[in-house]
């Protein structure tokens, strides 16, 4: 059960804070001053990394777990899908966000920005799913424990 609770919460964590960087951060970018952006960006990448980093590196290993030791709760091919919504969003990261906020760390660029918060929907796509799936398996949990009797 706290393989379970670990993955909602990690899960969950970075739903939130996806959506918010998807609705709030990333439009926020293009109304900031142009002669301060590079360090209002580098404020940013420092700052938000202390928050994603340890929630994403949680879910993945959670992720990862429940491949290895499914719950009697889960199905196979939940587990597997809900790994590959986490690979989807490391590459995506990897390979379309990180290189982006590179860019960006030289000064502002409206394609480049532009760009940024388009393909963040994936992630933003990918962790809701995977929110969706995680309460699922949470009622599940609910539905079989003691409480429910």
């Amino acid at each position: 059960m706290m393989l379970l609770v670990l993955q909602a919460l990690a899960t969950w964590g970075m739903t939130a804070v996806i959506w918010f960087v998807q609705l709030v951060q990333y439009p926020s970018f293009a109304r900031v001053d142009p002669a301060s952006f590079q360090g209002f960006h580098g404020f940013h990448s420092t700052r938000i990394t202390f928050i994603v980093a340890p929630l994403m590196i949680v879910e993945a290993l959670c992720a990862v777990a429940l491949v290895v030791r499914p719950l009697r709760l889960t199905t196979t091919w939940e587990v597997w899908v809900g790994l590959a919504l986490v690979v989807l969003i490391w590459a995506s990261t990897a390979f379309l966000q990180v290189p982006m906020h590179q860019r960006l760390g030289s000064g502002f660029d409206e394609p480049t920005w532009r760009f940024l918060c388009q393909s963040n929907w994936v992630r933003t796509i990918a962790w809701s799913l995977r929110a969706g799936l995680v309460t699922v398996w949470l009622q599940r949990a609910l539905e079989q424990s003691e409480l429910f009797g």
